[in-house]
């Protein structure tokens, strides 16, 4: 390796050193394969030291750069002059490839080369005029750029770029009224974009654009370049600085955001701050806490209502986005600064009231000068949708409640914040009213009906007492000088009337799923509040059962809660039969749980799907809104027996009576008691009701009694005293007419008294009892007002064997119809289905012959067993005839 050296002179460069380090390496791993090789290698480096030598020592570094480019053609060219054709772009990559090693490029430098290959890439897309990539391109440029930008001066070339693609944007949209072939919707939408990003982008440049669009050539060749690109420089073993680090403005206060750049939150910055956090969200890699972080300090240097609005609904917007995922709620110290943010606007706008926010006006896009009244207008018109963040603050609170366990102290503490978004629903309702007294705004009416419907959905459920303490302490929030035309002031204290007007404003203005929701939340309050007919009747004239089907599922879960709780109204009322007929629909199923989205059924064979079942849970009520199961179950088999036992009684003793069944699972179930071999004392409600049953059943009221009264359940019930009064005269007089059907076949005549006597009721309760069973035709009997007796007639009850006989006769005729049914379809009606047997006689006895008794078919005719041939019944003979 020493022959290396030979030509170099001791006092070469530091560069010359690195490039005999270089080759000499080279030469060391390929000396044993090529020699000859090496040897040229040798000569060509000796020759370029010689030729470094006789350079000027003052430039050094040309001299390296010159010597390496000279002797990396050297290497790799063998013909000659054949070398010096090599034009400069590809010694520079050569260059480049060569020194790959020993040189790095800043990191501006490369922001800079993406720069120029995006221009690039737009400049070919307006070649074959590709708005889709121009559009897309567009958007990575910008987003270039604003890590290139120092100050307000961004890169020529960008301005360049940005101001041409204006211009041949603006010729192209005059071509395109002109011409009629359209555009593909895929260029038209590029353009559309480009348009918009154009419009918004270049007024941040629109000094820069004057003066390249004023002279060109000049804005281009002028020192003030921004941004230039150096030269690849070779790197050196020193600590230097990876960036440039941007001074700091020490008057207030300043962030640092990425890239180093210094974010200065000025009341004149606070729009285009604004502008970028709306751009930002929804994507990738945005971090949402950082953003609202920044709003609140923009919010604390917003200077003009107009700012302070705009930055009040941006926050409360991102706060939201932090609870946009499916299976979180939004966090509490959020949800709570979300809610006292949404206060504060709501004030806000009350108290400037030349700033309304409406949806569907323009936004105004200056963010460099603050928005002015135009001429001819009252108002300073903001985008915006008040009635969506209150919903949205409902529903973020509903799903922190359903994710909350409810026996924990959390889930009461969690509660008392519905107080403070019931003010929040209230001070919307007056703020639309306000806004609606003006024709000139065109407020929607929708948007009222909402929060009317808002505030209705949290006070329908609730007793009189609590919904009165709600509205005190709303009005107490809002200052005397105000009032609602739809609820006024004075009259807050009527929850009924409350309840009544936001039900009838609703009936008034608003139609399809809002009318009919309003209306099953007035049935439900006058339902809870025990007046259960005008409730039912309001629930029969509005139809509602004929097509809540057609409603969404949330519609149909407040239609299932109003059915269960006018039926347990009618039972508190004492009327057991309306009662059962109504909870007959939800009870009877045995799904109380799915139907009244209380809890998610799981079932053995079922085939919900994971998605099914995380939409289940979303529409789950919280707790607080519940229907207590056990006491619906308690109501259901509590009616089911004083209806079912009776009935029981009377188709065991007659036979003839047609047996119908009132509940199907109350039978299940007492079926399934009756079989038990050993029975215990009861343990839950279903127990208590079982044994009241078999103890009804068997003339024991007062035992019956006892074990009704023993159930627990009771005590959730208003007025439990009253209820389980109410329960004792019942099971008394459906005793009464128990015991009549069992033993009115044993008695000839029974006194009045006597049965007074027995149940311990009034003998003119007795006597109404059974002219009502007379009446009805339930009892064959006659009562004796002068002697008041009941005296009953015999030979009206069949014995045995006659009721075996209309069963087996009942049993036949249904048989009958089941054949005739059956041939009526195999023959599809045909009038050749009963002469099969007359075309079988005549292909083998040869057709008909005469005989006694006049014409018969040929072949053998089988009679059926009973001698009772078949005809085909009234079918056959229609036929025949």
């Amino acid at each position: 390796m020493s022959r290396f050296f030979r030509g170099g002179d001791d006092s070469s460069s530091e560069s010359s050193s690195d490039e005999e380090e270089l080759y000499s390496g080279s030469g060391s791993e390929d000396e044993q394969e090529k020699k000859p090789e090496v040897k040229k290698a040798a000569n060509k480096f000796l020759a370029g030291s010689d030729d470094d030598d006789s350079e000027d020592e003052s430039d050094d570094e040309n001299a390296d750069e010159e010597s390496d480019s000279s002797d990396s053609d050297a290497g790799q060219q063998k013909k000659g002059l054949s070398r010096f054709l090599v034009d400069q772009e590809s010694s520079e990559s050569e260059e480049e490839e060569v020194e790959g090693t020993t040189k790095v490029k800043s990191a501006k430098d490369k922001r800079f080369d993406e720069l120029e290959a995006t221009v690039n890439a737009i400049q070919n897309g307006q070649k074959i005029n590709d708005w889709g990539s121009i559009s897309n391109e567009l958007e990575k440029l910008i987003r270039q750029v604003a890590k290139l930008q120092v100050g307000n001066k961004a890169p020529k070339l960008f301005i360049k770029c940005i101001a041409e693609l204006e211009d041949f944007m603006n010729e192209t949209l005059a071509k395109q009224k002109v011409t009629p072939k359209k555009m593909n919707a895929t260029n038209a939408r590029g353009l559309n974009a480009v348009k918009q990003r154009i419009k918004k982008n270049n007024k941040d440049y629109q000094d820069q654009i004057d003066a390249f669009r004023k002279d060109s050539d000049d804005f281009m060749e002028s020192d003030e370049e921004v941004v230039q690109k150096p030269k690849p420089t070779k790197l050196k073993f020193s600590a230097a600085a990876a960036g440039e680090a941007e001074a700091e403005d020490d008057e207030g206060f300043a962030t640092v955001g990425k890239g180093g750049r210094t974010l200065q939150f000025t009341p004149e910055s606070i729009l285009k701050h604004l502008r970028t956090i709306m751009e930002s969200r929804g994507k990738k890699n945005t971090d949402r806490l950082e953003q609202i972080k920044i709003m609140e300090k923009l919010l604390e240097v917003a200077a003009t209502p107009y700012q302070k609005i705009r930055v009040l609904m941006t926050l409360i917007s991102a706060r939201f986005d932090l609870g946009s995922g499916t299976a979180t709620s939004m966090p509490l110290e959020h949800w709570k600064a979300a809610e006292s943010e949404l206060a504060t606007l709501l004030k806000t706008l009350e108290t400037e009231k030349d700033h309304v926010v409406l949806e569907g006006v323009e936004e105004w896009d200056d963010d460099e000068k603050a928005p002015v009244i135009a001429e001819g207008e009252k108002y300073i018109k903001i985008p915006g949708s008040i009635v969506s963040y209150i919903e949205r603050l409902d529903d973020e609170l509903t799903r922190s409640l359903q994710a909350i366990d409810p026996h924990t102290s959390e889930y009461i503490e969690r509660l008392t914040d519905e107080g403070s978004l019931y003010n929040i629903i209230f001070q919307g309702l007056l703020y639309y009213e306000m806004l609606q007294k003006d024709a000139s705004l065109e407020v929607p009416q929708e948007s009222l009906n909402r929060v009317i419907q808002r505030r209705l959905d949290h006070v329908y459920f609730k007793p009189s007492q609590v919904i009165k303490i709600l509205e005190e302490n709303s009005w107490k929030q809002i200052p005397s000088s105000l009032d609602s035309s739809i609820t006024p002031r004075t009259e807050a204290n009527d929850a009924g009337h409350l309840i009544n007007v936001l039900c009838n404003y609703l009936f008034e203005n608003s139609d399809g799923i809002i009318r009919a929701r309003a209306m099953l939340c007035q049935i439900y309050f006058l339902a809870l509040h025990d007046d259960y007919y005008r409730a039912r009747d309001m629930m029969l004239t509005s139809h509602l059962q004929e097509n809540i089907t057609n409603f969404d599922i949330t519609s149909q879960i407040l239609y299932n809660r109003t059915l269960v709780q006018v039926g347990l109204c009618a039972f508190r009322k004492g009327l057991v039969y309306d009662a059962q007929n109504t909870l007959q629909e939800i009870c009877g199923s045995g799904r109380q749980k799915e139907l009244l989205a209380q809890g998610v059924m799981i079932q053995r064979y079922s085939t919900v799907t994971p998605e099914q079942e995380r939409l289940e849970k979303q529409r789950q009520l919280p707790f607080h809104m519940h229907i207590n199961l056990e006491l619906l179950e308690c109501v259901y088999l509590t009616c089911s027996m004083l209806l079912e036992i009776p009935l029981l009684a009377q188709t065991g003793s007659s036979p003839d009576v047609k047996k119908r069944v009132i509940s199907k699972t109350y039978r299940r179930m007492l079926e399934y008691h009756e079989r038990q071999i050993f029975t215990g004392p009861p343990e839950n409600t279903r127990d208590h009701v079982m044994q009241a049953s078999k103890a009804l059943a068997a003339g024991e009221w007062k035992k019956a009694t006892t074990f009704i009264h023993e159930i627990k359940i009771w005590e959730l019930m208003p007025n439990t005293e009253e209820i389980k009064t109410m329960l004792a005269k019942q099971i008394q007089e459906e005793g009464l007419r128990t015991y009549l059907f069992t033993y009115a076949p044993f008695y000839d005549t029974l006194a009045v008294e006597t049965l007074s006597s027995m149940f311990e009721l009034d003998t003119r309760k007795v006597s109404a009892v059974v002219s009502k069973m007379i009446s009805h035709e339930e009892l064959a009997a006659a009562l004796d007002q002068v002697t008041e007796t009941v005296i009953f007639r015999k030979g009206v009850e069949l014995s045995r064997l006659q009721s075996l006989a209309l069963t087996l006769s009942d049993k036949a005729s249904a048989l009958i119809e089941t054949n005739e049914r059956t041939l009526e379809q195999r023959t599809q009606g045909s009038t050749n289905a009963f002469n099969r047997r007359e075309q079988r006689g005549g292909q083998r006895g040869g057709g008909q012959r005469g005989g006694r008794g006049g014409p018969r078919t040929g072949g053998n005719t089988q009679r059926q067993a009973g001698g009772t041939q078949f005809t085909g019944g009234a079918l056959g003979a229609a036929v025949r005839g």
